[in-house]
Order: C-alpha cells, then sequence, then structure tokens
C-alpha cells in the first residue's frame, strides 16, 4: 500500500513547473482620503512628513509595480490611489505597513481598497490562444488616465452555457476593439474580496472610454451585471505632484 505524503513534503516534492504553470500576481488598488486637518499643519511639517511617505512608495518601487494617480477634484471622498503588482500577498502588506509607520498615516483613510489576482481569461484566451500567458501579467501601458471599473456578475450569468457566455463576451470584445486606445488589464477577487473582477482601463483619451461604456450598455449581457459601482477616474502623476496638489 502505497503511503500518503505529508502536505509539506507534497508541497516540497511539486514539480517546479508546475508551479511557474500556474504563477499569477497579485493586485492592489488602495485608495486614500487625506484629513483635512493634515492642511492646517505647518508647511515645513506637511513637507516632511509628505517627504516620507514619498520615500516609502520609492523604496517599494524598487521590488513591486507601484504606479500613483491623483484624483483631486474628481472624487469627493479620495485624494489618490496607490496601484500596486506584485506576486505574493506578503508584499503588499510589507507596504502596507510602512506607509501605516510614517507620520502622515495619521492623517490618512482608506475609503475604498480592491485586492486582485491576474489569470488565464476564460473567454478571451480561446480567441487569442497566443498571448494567454501574457495576460497573467499586468504590463503598464503609462497612459494619462486610468479608469478602475470592480465589479459582480449576477447568479444567473453563471448558471448559462459556457457557449451563450462566450457569444455575449465576444461581443464585448468587438465592440472594445472599435476602441483601440482604450487598453484593459483585468483581474479576479473571486474569493479574495467582496467583487468578482476588478478591470483597469488605460487611455490617453478620456472621452474614448467615456463612448465605450455607453456602447457597452447596450450589449446583450448588460444584464447580467449586478453591481459595477464605484467608477474612478484616475490620472497618473508621480507621487511629488500629488502631494503639491493635496497642500504639501
Amino acid at each position: 500500500m502505497t503511503m500518503p505524503i505529508p502536505v509539506e513534503e507534497a508541497k516540497s516534492h511539486a514539480p517546479a513547473v508546475q508551479r511557474e504553470a500556474v504563477a499569477r500576481q497579485i493586485v492592489g488598488f488602495s485608495f486614500y482620503r487625506v484629513d483635512p486637518e493634515w492642511r492646517r499643519l505647518p508647511a515645513s511639517t506637511k513637507r516632511r512628513q509628505g517627504g516620507e511617505l514619498a520615500g516609502v512608495i520609492t523604496r517599494y518601487a524598487k521590488q513591486l509595480m507601484v504606479l500613483t494617480y491623483s484624483l483631486v477634484g474628481l472624487k469627493p471622498d479620495v485624494d489618490f490611489l496607490i496601484w500596486r503588482v506584485g506576486n505574493r500577498l506578503e508584499q503588499l502588506q510589507a507596504m502596507s505597513a510602512a506607509v501605516r509607520q510614517t507620520a502622515m498615516a495619521g492623517y490618512l483613510s482608506m475609503p475604498h481598497a480592491y485586492l486582485s489576482m491576474t489569470k488565464r481569461s476564460t473567454y478571451v484566451d480561446k480567441l487569442d490562444p497566443d498571448h494567454a500567458d501574457a495576460r497573467r501579467f499586468i504590463t503598464p501601458f503609462h497612459s494619462k488616465y486610468l479608469f478602475v471599473y470592480p465589479f459582480v456578475k449576477t447568479h444567473e450569468w453563471y448558471q448559462l452555457p459556457f457557449e451563450q457566455r462566450q457569444a455575449m463576451m465576444d461581443e464585448h470584445i468587438v465592440l472594445g476593439n472599435t476602441y483601440p486606445s482604450v487598453r484593459i488589464h483585468t483581474t479576479y477577487g473571486f474569493g479574495l474580496d467582496d467583487h468578482e473582477f476588478v478591470l483597469a482601463f488605460e487611455t490617453d483619451h478620456p472621452q474614448d472610454f467615456l463612448d465605450l461604456v455607453m456602447a457597452m450598455r447596450e450589449s446583450k449581457a448588460r444584464p447580467y451585471t449586478l453591481r459595477d459601482t464605484p467608477i474612478f477616474t484616475c490620472v497618473a502623476k508621480p507621487f511629488d505632484e500629488i502631494l503639491n496638489e493635496i497642500g504639501c
């Protein structure tokens, strides 16, 4: 009789190539709000605290993909976004802990945060298998604008036959291809967070994104969207510029 292998030993015997085949990235969208009380601090204090936080972002940008965006004047409850991509949850936690240890953290809140993961697409990869593996990794286009779009599908969507869902997603793909200036990053939150998907759209032309979303509203898949708010409009900026905008 073959003896069972202990779980930890089984993990150690797992082929490296198998582990690599399922490699994915962990993606975090952290939206911060600055307490108005911070703006009343002496200018020297704000510069010191802002510089400390900027230093944390710079340090972790050597280990993770870290991009910063301004939402000043665009959303009432958030001022900036830190978009982070890593290989392990602990990497994102370590950066979050470092942010919390700064003096400015006493004046920061996080009204919205989304955690997700990359994976091969159930629908797109069937049509474009040559680029299937590439979709497991976030490659930013460094566009001027980023639109973060979390959403949840209805239960009925997952009960439809796959062929019917694929046909509706094919329509989405065709619509998306008519707006080549808009690039999409699809990430998945099933079981990791409250949402099922977080889409991040990059473009230099926000009017194209608006027209794309309007067109998508008329698609056959639309009735199967349960929730797709809030949506965040973000402007790519170095963190030093964001500090100036929030009163540093």
